[in-house]
């Protein structure tokens, strides 16, 4: 099973509504991750910064592909916007991968 962690930034002011979207999260939404491969997803917040990390159990390029070509990341994506900075990587368009640098088991 691979890992992907990633991190961002809530937009100044909207932190209640980032929480809110996610306590909130649109059942299509959560079937496309499922769909992906992608489980034990969790989002960590400190101040303004996000970090997020899943496991993908059919790997990170299947569950980046799958989300790529969904339109229901595409309206959550237009949804987040004014609430979520986040980088994006220009060839995959999913959150740039961060190193692991440490593992324990």
């Amino acid at each position: 099973m691979e890992r992907y962690a990633w991190k961002g930034k809530v937009a100044p002011g909207m932190h209640a509504e980032y929480k809110k979207r996610h306590a909130e999260i649109w059942p299509e939404m959560v079937a496309v991750l499922k769909e992906a491969g992608i489980c034990h997803y969790s989002i960590w917040m400190t101040g303004d910064e996000l970090f997020g990390y899943y496991e993908c159990e059919k790997g990170i390029d299947y569950a980046a592909r799958v989300q790529a070509e969904s339109e229901v990341v595409k309206r959550w994506d237009e949804s987040m916007k004014g609430i979520l900075i986040m980088e994006k990587d220009p060839v995959t368009g999913a959150q740039p991968l961060l190193e692991q640098v440490f593992w324990l088991e």
